[in-house]
C-alpha cells in the first residue's frame, strides 16, 4: 500500500469510527480503543483470509459476557469489512436463534421449567443456525436470517427476517456462550447460586445444558476460523453491565413510537437479579477456560476499557 493510499485509508478509518460512535452513542474513548485494537484486528483477519487456500467464507466467533460490548464490536467489524475492504458480511448473533417462546415452553414442560427462560444452551435453535451456516459456506446468495425481539421475548415474524442477496465473504457471529465447552461432571453437582439450589436441586437443568453443549453446540463452534473473547474482569461486574443493557432497551422502547405495548420482556430489577443467575455458572466457567481456546483475548477493565490483548493461552 503506497503512502497516498495509506493516508486515504487512515482518513476513511477516522470517518468510519466518527460516524459509528455517533450512530451508537459511544464515547470518544471508544475511538481510541478502535484505532488501537479493532482496526488492526480487522486487518489481521483480512490478511488471514488472503493467506488461506480456501474460497469458503471465514467464520469469526466473538464471545463476551452480557454487557461486555461484543455486539458493538461485531457491528463495528462488520462495517469495517464492508466499507473499507469491500467484503460481503453476514452479521449474526446467537441470540437471534433463540427458540420461540412456545418452543421454550415445550422444553420447560418436557425437560425442566428453567428452560422457559432464554439464554443458556438448550434454548437456541442450533439446527436452524447450522442450516444457515451451511448455506453461507456453500456460497448461496439468498439466505434468510432470523431476528429475535428481546423486548417481547419472542422471535420476530418471518416477514421481518433479513435476507442476504450475494455470497458472503465473512461471517461474524457473536454470543455470550459462544465457544463454551462442557463442564466436567463433578463440577455440576454443587449449586453455584440460589437459583440452582432451589429450582434445580436434582441437577436436571444443569445436566441437560452440559449434554446439548457437547452434542449440538460444539459442532458449530468447531467450524470457527478465529475466536475472539472479550474477557470480563469477573462475574461480579456482569450484573451491572446487564442492567445498563436493560436500561438502554427500556429507553429505546419508550422512544420508539412504533413499538408494541406488549413489552413484557423488559425486566424489573428483581427480575433481572433472578435472570442473571441463569448465566452465572457458564459465565464463570467461560472466564476460567475459554482463554485456552480463543485465538485472541481482550482483557477488559470494569469500565469496558481494554487492559491488554493476548493470544491463546498455552497450558
Amino acid at each position: 500500500m503506497n503512502t497516498d493510499t495509506l493516508a486515504k485509508f487512515d482518513e476513511s478509518q477516522q470517518l468510519l469510527i466518527d460516524d459509528f460512535c455517533t450512530q451508537e452513542k459511544l464515547p470518544d474513548t471508544y475511538k481510541i480503543l478502535a484505532q488501537k485494537y479493532f482496526f488492526p484486528l480487522a486487518d489481521e483477519i483480512i490478511q488471514d483470509q488472503k493467506a488461506s487456500d480456501s474460497n469458503k467464507p471465514l467464520i469469526i466467533g466473538i464471545n463476551g459476557s452480557q454487557g461486555s460490548g461484543k455486539s458493538t464490536l461485531t457491528l463495528l467489524l462488520s462495517q469495517i469489512f464492508s466499507e473499507l475492504y469491500n467484503k460481503n458480511v453476514a452479521n449474526l448473533s446467537i441470540d437471534d436463534f433463540y427458540k420461540t417462546k412456545a418452543e421454550r415452553q415445550q422444553c420447560a414442560n418436557d425437560i425442566h421449567p428453567l428452560f422457559l427462560t432464554r439464554g443458556v444452551p438448550g434454548t437456541h435453535d442450533t439446527t436452524l443456525l447450522s442450516h444457515i451456516l451451511t448455506k453461507f459456506l456453500a456460497g448461496e446468495a439468498e439466505v434468510v436470517i432470523p431476528r429475535f425481539d428481546k423486548s417481547t421475548d419472542d422471535r420476530h415474524a418471518e416477514s421481518d427476517w433479513e435476507t442476504t442477496h450475494e455470497p458472503i465473504d465473512i461471517i461474524l457471529i457473536e454470543g455470550w456462550c459462544f465457544g463454551v465447552r462442557p463442564q466436567a461432571q463433578q463440577e455440576l453437582s454443587t449449586p453455584i447460586n440460589i437459583l440452582e439450589e432451589l429450582e434445580d436441586p436434582q441437577c436436571i437443568w444443569r445436566q441437560h445444558i452440559n449434554h446439548v453443549i457437547s452434542d449440538d453446540y460444539l459442532p458449530i463452534f468447531e467450524q470457527v476460523d478465529k475466536l475472539i473473547m472479550l474477557k470480563a474482569p469477573s462475574f461480579d461486574c456482569v450484573y451491572d453491565w446487564r442492567q445498563k443493557q436493560e436500561d438502554k432497551l427500556r429507553a429505546k422502547t419508550l422512544n420508539d413510537a412504533s413499538s408494541s405495548n406488549n413489552k413484557s420482556g423488559i425486566m424489573s430489577t428483581a427480575e433481572l437479579q433472578r435472570f442473571i443467575q441463569h448465566y452465572e455458572r457458564l459465565t464463570v466457567h467461560l472466564l476460567a477456560t475459554l482463554p485456552k481456546y480463543a485465538d485472541i483475548i481482550f482483557k477488559l477493565n470494569n469500565d469496558h476499557s481494554i487492559a491488554e490483548r493476548s493470544n491463546r493461552e498455552v497450558s
